[in-house]
């Protein structure tokens, strides 16, 4: 999506840099696989009282400015530790007067982050990082997400595990356990593709990915079906409903006590590749997020004479460390 290279944070696994001049921020928006993009400050300061100083204030403001001219907010909030402390009250103050945005501790919009910055060999004090997000809304925030649904996938991680396929368009996508939808709204807002079905047998996750599928305006083009993802002879047959075999076959298993048990994780990784082989057409990419990474990797183990696994990928979402399986089938 960026022609720019992006280059790793010291001390930092889940972010990446990347140079960008003003006039070309509001091309971070369009990033798919992005949680959130930030303008990044370094300051060579001891302590936060010392942002409150006339050069590293303007530095700060004209960031906030840069994030606006993106895209508006009106009120701002700061992430940071002793955020509520007399020095970030002062700098509240400072920032609000500067450029007339609100500040709400709470449900600030436009999101200020101040941290101390990583520590390199031969530093004596690392001085302090000021991040100013581009936008009031992070990027994981889809507008097409009318209807949540507790423990669905993060969209941004979805959009990366599409990208690990890759995007045919004469494939036959299949999403079991679909949920809310965002795997499989996010694999058709990534390009076309000849017929995709989404199968739950929850009623409300299929009701929360109707919704989804409505605000994406992608209803045409993917069907829902009550099942259970385990049992491909319980399916539903007919146009437009079966998508078998199918090319690329995409699973976000439920895990932890939410939707399951970590009792039951075995038997659902394990049944899911006995599923998913069943329905898969040759060649056929399966592309699976989970959290059981030991459960995943036995079952892996397991269905060698299935599937042919490529080295997981570890994503972060919310202080988990998930992997991105990709498998293709064998014969």
């Amino acid at each position: 999506m960026l022609d720019v290279a992006p280059r790793p944070v010291a001390g930092r696994e889940d972010a990446l840099v990347v140079d960008l001049p003003a006039d070309r921020l509001a091309q971070v928006r369009r990033l798919r696989t992005a949680v959130a993009a930030f303008v990044v400050l370094h300051h060579d300061v001891p302590r936060p009282r010392s942002l409150l100083s006339g050069e590293h204030l303007t530095r700060i403001v004209e960031a906030v400015y840069a994030s606006l001219r993106v895209a508006g907010s009106s009120t701002f909030r700061f992430e940071a530790a002793g955020a509520d402390s007399p020095t970030f009250a002062r700098l509240g103050d400072e920032l609000a007067r500067a450029t007339g945005l609100k500040l709400d501790p709470t449900d600030g919009e436009l999101v200020v982050k101040v941290r101390r910055g990583a520590r390199r060999d031969g530093d004596v004090d690392p001085g302090w990082d000021v991040l100013v997000r581009v936008g009031p809304r992070p990027l994981s925030a889809r507008t097409w997400r009318v209807t949540d649904f507790p423990g669905a996938a993060n969209a941004t991680i979805a959009a990366a595990m599409v990208r690990l396929a890759g995007v045919r368009a004469d494939e036959r996508v299949l999403n079991l356990m679909c949920a809310s939808g965002t795997l499989l709204i996010e694999r058709l807002l990534a390009g076309p593709a000849a017929a995709a079905v989404g199968i739950d047998h929850d009623d409300d996750a299929l009701a929360a990915a109707r919704d989804n599928l409505e605000a994406a305006g992608l209803t045409r083009r993917a069907a829902l079906v009550r099942a259970d993802a385990l049992h491909p002879s319980s399916w539903a047959t007919g146009p437009g409903a079966d998508v078998r075999p199918a090319d690329l076959i995409l699973a976000d298993p439920p895990w932890g006590t939410l939707h399951g048990s970590h009792s039951g994780a075995a038997a659902l990784h394990s049944g899911l590749l006995r599923a998913a082989h069943e329905v898969a057409a040759d060649g056929a990419r399966l592309v699976v997020l989970t959290h059981e990474v030991k459960v995943m990797e036995a079952a892996v183990r397991a269905a060698d004479a299935l599937w042919r696994p490529r080295p997981p990928v570890r994503v972060y979402a919310k202080g988990h460390h998930p992997r991105i399986w990709v498998l293709d089938k064998l014969a």
